[in-house]
């Protein structure tokens, strides 16, 4: 058992419904359930995933641990890059289906359905990530530009939109260029 049952009185339920991560709309939100939640769990966590169709989870790795995606209602498209083969896989999931993202691989998830609801299950007792968003705007500019080749100007103004902690994509009010065309880019 864990040890915070030492000090404290044990937890044997919670409302997962009153513990948000990311809200960003009425459709598409997430809620958090781990030890600091629930003080019984050990080596688990949860996200309750809700999206509606051409919504992403953005990309992103869990350093701490690995995800199991179970789709309940709707469909979702989990996508995976292997760092090994550097193959980018891209597994369709609808209710009672599961796709498995290895702890550290970059991955997303869009889902394909209004009413999309998933859940990701961790081997971890809060997960940790890093996030597609906080890379983009937490390296700075001058050395992205550097090491791309790029333009500094160009870089800052391509990413000035970018938000870290986005979690949930696109922005509103934004729209797909290529509906169905998970790699496509967004424009307002």
């Amino acid at each position: 058992m864990n040890s915070n049952h030492v000090s404290t009185q044990p937890q044997f339920t919670f409302d997962v419904n009153k513990n948000p991560l990311f809200v960003k709309d009425q459709h598409n939100f997430i809620n958090l359930l781990g030890v600091n939640q629930l003080n019984t769990l050990e080596n688990i966590s949860l996200l309750d995933i809700y999206l509606s169709a051409n919504n992403v989870i953005e990309p992103h790795y869990h350093q701490n641990a690995a995800e199991l995606v179970y789709c309940i209602t709707g469909s979702a498209v989990v996508s995976i890059l292997n760092p090994y083969t550097k193959q980018l896989m891209h597994f369709p999931i609808s209710p009672g289906q599961v796709a498995n993202v290895p702890q550290g691989w970059w991955h997303y998830e869009v889902a394909t359905k209004n009413n999309t609801h998933l859940l990701a299950i961790f081997n971890a007792p809060t997960p940790e990530v890093i996030l597609g968003s906080d890379l983009l705007k937490l390296t700075p500019a001058n050395i992205m530009a550097h090491t791309y080749g790029m333009n500094e100007t160009l870089w800052t103004q391509a990413v000035a939109p970018v938000r870290p902690n986005t979690f949930i994509g696109p922005p509103n009010p934004w729209q797909q260029v290529q509906p169905g065309n998970y790699g496509g880019g967004y424009e307002q």
